[in-house]
């Protein structure tokens, strides 16, 4: 019997499901996922699937009345059976993890860039993001599907006349990256992102603008030149994802 993991058996460089360093995970965004919500959308991203829904509430929170501005929050989660074991509800024990209070405000911040609160007047959507299926990116899957959520859910306000002007300013999608065993490498499944020597999450607008960057050195210090390599590498990703939200955008009008 082989006692040796995966990572140990796997070559340097190449990467357990054989995809290339520099290639990502099939994508495939499905949009309306959930009919009863303004906006949804599954986002699958290999063995990652998240589906996103968005919850238009007129009205906003007390600390904003009267500003004449909107606002866009996130909620995510994980399902008990998400992942190989058993995740136990947040709800029963007491109240969120803090992972899950950092993931749902990176999230809300990341839509939050690429909204006019302005144009979207004094209402309040709320993207929910829940896991369906966990292998690495979750976070990053959720910001990417949430946009389209988030889109769908405005198209409808705007054809609704509940708005006139579009509060979108520009599509926003993320992706993961780092470094393992020496190698960079794009969007990180599971055992690559549990075992990277350095790992990343990397947040972009539709021009090609940084909303968020999450740097993390797991084992050996990384220098500037690594950082550069891997921000290049994380934009060549995002350039992909942001051109598959534009193929569902233009099927949503």
């Amino acid at each position: 019997m082989n006692s040796q993991t995966p990572e140990e058996t796997t070559p340097p460089g190449a990467r357990i499901d054989g995809r290339s360093p520099t290639e990502a995970r099939a994508v495939r965004i499905t949009p309306g996922f959930l009919p009863n919500a303004e906006g949804s959308a599954l986002i699958e991203t290999g063995n990652t699937h998240v589906v996103c829904s968005a919850t238009v509430g007129m009205g906003v929170p007390p600390w904003r009345r009267g500003s004449g501005q909107g606002w866009v929050t996130a909620e995510y989660g994980m399902l008990p059976r998400s992942s190989s074991e058993r995740i136990p509800r947040e709800g029963r024990r007491g109240g969120l993890s803090g992972r899950t209070q950092e993931i749902q405000r990176l999230i809300g911040r990341s839509l939050r860039a690429v909204v006019d609160m302005q144009a979207l007047g004094e209402i309040t959507i709320t993207v929910d993001c829940d896991v369906l299926r966990a292998d690495g990116g979750t976070r990053t899957a959720a910001i990417t599907g949430g946009f389209v959520a988030l889109y769908q859910a405005v198209s409808k306000l705007r054809s609704s006349g509940a708005l006139q002007k579009d509060p979108i300013i520009t599509p926003i999608a993320a992706t993961s990256v780092g470094i393992v065993r020496d190698t960079p490498m794009l969007d990180l499944a599971y055992d690559e992102d549990s075992t990277a020597e350095v790992d990343l999450n990397v947040v972009m607008t539709g021009n090609i603008e940084f909303v968020e960057v999450q740097g993390t050195a797991e084992g050996l210090a990384f220098n500037r030149r690594q950082l550069d390599g891997l921000l290049d590498l994380a934009e060549q990703g995002i350039r992909d994802l942001l051109e598959a939200q534009r193929r569902i955008i233009g099927a949503i009008g």
